[in-house]
C-alpha cells in the first residue's frame, strides 16, 4: 500500500506545509521512524515495523493488529498514555490541531491530518540524553535534560502516582568564589551534586540547573516538604575543601501533584511551580523551605506586572523626588535634606521606594534611576541657600564598577553649579559588605571632590569599627528602629545602642544623625545621648520639591520641640 507521508520535522518546526512524497509501505519497515495511518473509525491503514517496536511489540504486530485500540491494548503502556493517545487521535479527526507530541514513555507521537480522510502518527525514539544537557562539572543533568526526562517519567508512571519537584539554591555561595577562587566553588559544587545524589532513592531525578541552582524530582512524592528540610539540611552541612572548612546553606521549593493532572502536573507546571516556591524561601530568609500555592502564582503575576510598569515609568518619567529636612539638636537649625525618590504610577498614584527600589536593583534599572535622582537632586539643592546640603541614597549595584558613580556625580555637580561639599552620598552598610573593595575605591574618589559620605542604617548587623576606620565616612546615620525603641519596652538596651554609636561617631571625628524622630520625648532622648542631628516626622514628613522653598523659610527660625505641633 503506497501512502502519503507529510515529515514529521516539519511539524516539529512549525514551518508551512511540507509538500507530500510517496513511499511504498515496503520501504516504510526500514524507516527509522514509526508510522501509523489510521480512518476517522482509527481502523489501521499501514502500520510499519518500527512503530510496533516504539510500542513495545513485536514486530510482526505492525500487520496484527487492524485498529489503534487493539494495538494500543497489546502494548505494555500504561493505561494513562494509551488513552491520552487515543484522544489527541479523536481531536485530530475532529479537526483540532496537534502541534505537541503525546509522550508515550520512550517514544512521543506527532500526529498530523494526511490528503485523503486519513491521518498519520509519526512516532519518534526519546533521545537519550545528550552531552549538551548534561552539565560537565557535575555530570548531572541540565535545565533541558530535567524537563525532557520529566516529562518522560510523568508519562510512565500510573496516573494516580503522586510526584514531587524540589528546587534548591544555595545561601553564600558567591562569597567562596570570591573568598576561595572558582575552583574551590566548583568543589562546592561538585560535593553538592554527590550529597543529593546519594539521598535520592532509584528512579528519582537530580540536577543541576545552572549556576548554584539544582533540582530533585521524587516518585512518588512522600513527605516532599520534610524531604525538603532533610536536604537542606544535609547541604547545610560543612564541606572540606582544599585544607578549608567552607559553610554554605541552602533554601528549597517544593511542588506537588499527580501524574497525568494537567496542567499542574505537567514537567512546565511543577517546575514552575517549585521555582515560585523558591523565590517565596528565599525572600522568607535563608535555609528556608516553602510549599508552592496558589497565592505564590498571583504575587508572581503582580510582580510581573509591577516590572512591565516599572521599566516603562523612566521613560515616561513617572519618578519624583520628595525632600524630608535634617536639623541640628543643639542650635535647632536647618542644615539640608535628604532626597527620597517617589513613583507616580498612573493607577497606584504615589508608590513608596520599598516597593520599587529593591525591584529596580534586581532588573538593573537602578542605575538609570539613581543617575536621574543624582541630577534632579542636585540641580534643585542648587536652588536653596547656600548652607544647605542634600543627601542621596545610593545602591550597592551602583558601586559595582567602581568608576561609574565617581562620574556620574562629576557630571551631575558640573552641570549643576552645585558645590561638592553640598552633596552627601548615602551607603548602606549591606552595599558596603556586598562591595567592600569597590566601595573604598568610590568613596575615596568621592572625598576627592569634596562631596561628604554617610553610612545609612547604622547598627543593622554588619559594620564594625574597623569598618568605620576604613571607610571616609563623614557621618553615621542612626536606623530608626533603636530611636523607634527609646521610648517602648526595648529602652534601655536601645538607649545602650544610640549611646555608644554617638560616642564612636564624637571619637571618629563624625557627625551622627537619629533618623525616626517622631515624638519630643524621642528628641529629648536622642539629645541626651549626644547625637548631633535628627530627621523624622516630628520635624517634617518628606515634601515635594514645590513645597521645599516654604518649608526652608518656615525653619529657618531655631527648631524646638516646644511648637512642633504647630508646624
Amino acid at each position: 500500500m503506497d501512502v502519503l507521508l507529510d515529515p514529521p520535522a516539519a511539524v516539529r518546526r512549525r514551518a508551512m506545509p511540507p509538500r507530500p512524497g510517496v513511499l511504498p509501505g515496503a520501504v516504510l519497515d526500514f524507516a527509522a521512524q514509526g508510522f501509523i495511518v489510521f480512518d476517522a473509525n482509527r481502523r489501521i491503514c499501514l502500520c510499519n515495523r518500527r512503530a510496533a517496536e516504539l510500542l513495545r511489540l513485536e514486530p510482526d504486530a505492525a500487520r496484527r493488529y487492524r485498529s489503534l485500540d487493539a494495538i494500543l491494548a497489546a502494548s505494555p503502556l500504561p493505561v494513562v498514555l494509551q488513552e491520552r493517545f487515543l484522544t489527541a487521535a479523536d481531536g485530530l479527526v475532529a479537526g483540532t490541531e496537534t502541534v505537541e507530541p503525546v509522550p508515550l514513555g520512550a517514544a512521543q507521537a506527532w500526529l498530523q491530518p494526511l490528503s485523503d480522510r486519513r491521518w498519520l502518527a509519526t512516532f519518534d525514539p526519546v533521545p537519550p540524553l545528550a552531552d549538551a544537557d548534561r552539565d560537565p562539572l557535575t555530570g548531572l543533568s541540565g535545565r533541558a535534560g530535567f524537563r525532557t526526562r520529566l516529562s518522560v517519567m510523568l508519562a510512565e508512571r500510573a496516573a494516580d502516582e503522586t510526584v514531587a519537584v524540589l528546587m534548591f539554591d544555595l545561601n553564600r555561595f558567591k562569597t567562596i568564589n570570591d573568598s576561595l577562587g572558582h575552583a574551590a566553588g566548583d568543589a562546592v559544587l561538585q560535593s553538592v551534586a554527590q550529597r543529593l545524589r546519594s539521598a535520592m532513592r532509584e528512579g528519582d531525578l537530580v540536577s543541576r540547573l545552572g549556576a548554584d541552582e539544582f533540582a530533585v524530582a521524587m516518585f512518588p512524592a512522600l513527605h516532599a516538604e520534610g524531604a525538603a528540610e532533610r536536604l537542606v539540611a544535609l547541604l547545610s552541612r560543612p564541606y572540606a575543601i582544599d585544607g578549608h572548612t567552607v559553610s554554605i546553606g541552602a533554601s528549597a521549593g517544593v511542588a506537588t501533584g499527580v501524574c497525568g493532572a494537567e496542567p499542574g502536573s505537567s514537567a512546565d507546571g511543577l517546575i514552575r511551580g517549585a521555582d515560585l516556591a523558591l523565590c517565596q524561601a528565599k525572600l522568607d530568609g535563608r535555609c528556608s523551605v516553602r510549599v508552592f500555592d496558589p497565592a505564590m502564582q498571583v504575587r508572581a503575576r503582580a510582580r510581573h506586572a509591577l516590572e512591565a510598569d516599572l521599566r516603562a515609568a523612566l521613560a515616561l518619567q513617572q519618578f519624583e523626588l520628595h525632600y524630608q529636612p535634617q536639623v541640628n539638636l543643639a542650635t535647632g537649625a536647618l542644615v539640608g535634606f535628604e532626597a527620597l525618590a517617589r513613583w507616580r504610577h498612573p493607577v497606584r498614584g504615589l508608590v513608596p521606594p520599598d516597593e520599587f527600589i529593591p525591584v529596580a536593583e534586581e532588573l538593573g534599572l537602578i542605575i538609570d534611576l539613581g543617575a536621574w535622582v543624582l541630577n534632579a537632586a542636585c540641580s534643585e539643592a542648587a536652588t536653596w541657600p547656600a548652607a544647605l546640603t542634600v543627601a542621596v541614597n545610593v545602591s550597592a549595584v551602583q558601586l559595582a564598577d567602581r568608576d561609574h558613580l565617581p562620574r556620574l556625580v562629576e557630571s551631575a555637580l558640573a552641570a549643576s553649579g552645585l558645590p561638592g561639599a553640598r552633596l552627601e552620598v548615602e551607603i548602606t552598610e549591606s552595599a558596603l559588605v556586598r562591595q567592600r573593595e569597590e566601595a573604598l575605591h568610590v568613596l575615596q574618589a568621592l572625598h576627592g571632590m569634596g562631596v561628604r559620605v554617610s553610612m545609612d542604617d547604622f547598627g543593622t548587623g554588619y559594620s564594625s569599627l574597623s569598618q568605620l576606620r576604613s571607610f571616609p565616612f563623614d557621618k553615621i546615620k542612626i536606623d530608626r528602629s533603636f530611636v523607634r525603641d527609646l521610648t517602648g519596652a526595648e529602652a534601655g538596651e536601645a538607649g545602650a545602642v544610640v549611646r555608644a554609636i554617638a560616642a564612636l561617631g564624637t571619637s571618629l571625628g563624625m557627625t551622627t544623625t537619629a533618623e525616626g524622630v517622631e515624638t519630643p520625648e524621642q528628641e529629648a532622648l536622642v539629645r541626651a545621648e549626644s547625637c548631633t542631628d535628627m530627621q523624622g516626622y516630628l520635624v517634617s514628613r518628606p515634601v515635594p520639591r514645590d513645597q521645599v522653598p516654604e518649608l526652608i523659610q518656615r525653619l529657618s527660625q531655631p527648631y524646638t520641640a516646644r511648637d512642633a505641633a504647630r508646624r
